[in-house]
């Protein structure tokens, strides 16, 4: 099959645009006589005039040559045998071009597990998941190489699988979530037999690699367009099978899923990414099951989330940022404690992003914080009636009044220990393993040991 060319004024991707150590790879393994393009979605990006989040490179050279040709570098993966070339931080992703994977005889699953058969630019391009993923760049000749019609997908705007949709769904379910992920945020729309297809084999889901599920998980809704996203994913019915409780939180609410508070968050995620912030696993977490945690029900949210391979980290991380979640929405004296935690600064900024979502003022909780004795006790009135301090709310204001120590007394007759101030017993630990100052544990959360 003859590709489509599109020569330098056909196209917008300039070298410009283009990693400097990106170039020298391409540059490298072009001068040791392979051939060697710019692959994937930087191609894609660049023809859109997008600002690609990285780059990668194939080859006709084995990944062994590579390593060879480049001592910075490094072998990696199993299913996939590829080269990573440093560059201090950076590294420069290098595969050899492939071939789609023979079937394994004597069955009916496709599902491909080893894909280390060795071809042509041709093969490799039809054995990519979406035509919009399989454009070649040769900073050579500066062309643009479009084996499966991906040039014209782009300017659709549609994301369409090469090939038949249904055998590409079923040797990589993973793909059903690569395409919720694409469509959301290149604001395209899934072309309506690669759509079909989803719906129609999403409970191959189940026979996905876990931890790429779980990856391709945070890359779909920690990214911008995070709430277009989530709604994507629970249209397609892929969220039924990643975070089933989620999905019947979802449905069993009577507003439209844009109207949600779940994606209202997501999209308070999105804004935020937008402006920089880059969330670990536990914020994005935590923003997918902020709703369903305030709900409250009887769902070990735990428990669930590791079931599917949720790492504990970042699992125990989100309960923390949830729970303190609870407590700076009603704050009391004790509620400064939270200041001394490692993870404030992380429940501080998720509480501002997501508060207004339940028509909750973060600025009046902050001030709180800054100075309680400026404010009533009352939760209803936290900040009604003063201005805000200096500074960024964080820290009490210097010259304000100090509070006066507390020291504990021994008991003389074996008796539990008293407040030398107040005259009772000190407040007892939280359970479920939170310290004191932590909000009690949310039906919602149970801690997993």
């Amino acid at each position: 099959m003859e590709p489509r060319i599109l020569a330098r004024a056909e196209h917008p991707i300039s070298r410009r645009d283009i990693d400097a150590n990106v170039l020298k790879v391409l540059y490298r393994l072009a001068g040791a006589g392979f051939e060697a393009y710019l692959v994937g979605g930087g191609v894609r990006d660049l023809m859109l005039s997008r600002k690609p989040k990285d780059f990668d490179v194939a080859t006709s050279a084995h990944p062994q040559q590579v390593r060879e040709l480049f001592r910075n570098s490094r072998l990696i993966g199993r299913r996939f045998r590829l080269v990573h070339v440093f560059f201090g931080r950076q590294n420069v992703e290098v595969a050899t071009f492939r071939k789609q994977a023979e079937a394994v005889a004597d069955t009916d699953d496709p599902l491909i597990r080893l894909d280390n058969t060795f071809g042509t630019p041709e093969e490799d391009a039809f054995r990519r998941d979406f035509t919009v993923n399989a454009l070649f760049y040769s900073p050579q000749t500066f062309h643009v190489i479009d084996f499966p019609g991906g040039v014209d997908d782009l300017e659709a705007r549609l994301i369409r699988t090469i090939g038949d949709p249904e055998l590409r769904m079923r040797e990589d379910p993973v793909r059903m979530m690569r395409a919720a992920r694409f469509a959301a945020k290149l604001g395209f729309e899934i072309e309506p037999a690669t759509r079909a297809a989803i719906e129609r084999h999403r409970a191959d889901l189940a026979k996905a690699s876990v931890p790429r599920l779980v990856e391709e998980t945070y890359k779909t809704v920690g990214q911008p367009e995070a709430a277009h996203a989530l709604v994507l994913m629970e249209e397609l019915g892929l969220l039924e099978y990643v975070i089933p409780p989620l999905a019947a939180h979802l449905k069993s609410r009577e507003a439209t899923l844009a109207e949600q508070p779940a994606v209202r968050n997501m999209a308070a995620l999105g804004r935020a990414i937008t402006s920089g912030f880059a969330p670990d696993h536990s914020i994005v977490l935590a923003a997918l099951m902020l709703d369903l945690y305030r709900a409250g029900g009887r769902v070990d949210l735990l428990g669930e989330l590791r079931a599917r391979g949720f790492a504990r980290g970042d699992t125990e991380q989100m309960r923390l940022i949830l729970e303190a979640f609870a407590n700076l929405a009603s704050p009391t004296r004790r509620t400064r404690r939270l200041m001394r935690r490692p993870y404030f600064p992380n429940a501080r900024m998720f509480f501002e992003m997501t508060a207004p979502t339940y028509s909750i003022d973060p600025t009046r909780t902050l001030r709180f914080l800054a100075d309680p004795d400026a404010f009533s006790a009352s939760p209803a009135r936290v900040g009604a009636d003063a201005p805000a301090p200096p500074g960024d709310g964080a820290h009490p204001p210097a010259g304000g009044r100090r509070r006066r120590r507390r020291r504990r007394r021994r008991p003389r007759h074996g008796g539990p220990a008293r407040d030398s101030v107040a005259g009772v017993a000190p407040i007892p630990a939280a359970e479920n393993g939170n310290r004191p100052g932590d909000s009690p544990s949310s039906p919602a959360i149970t801690r997993r040991d």
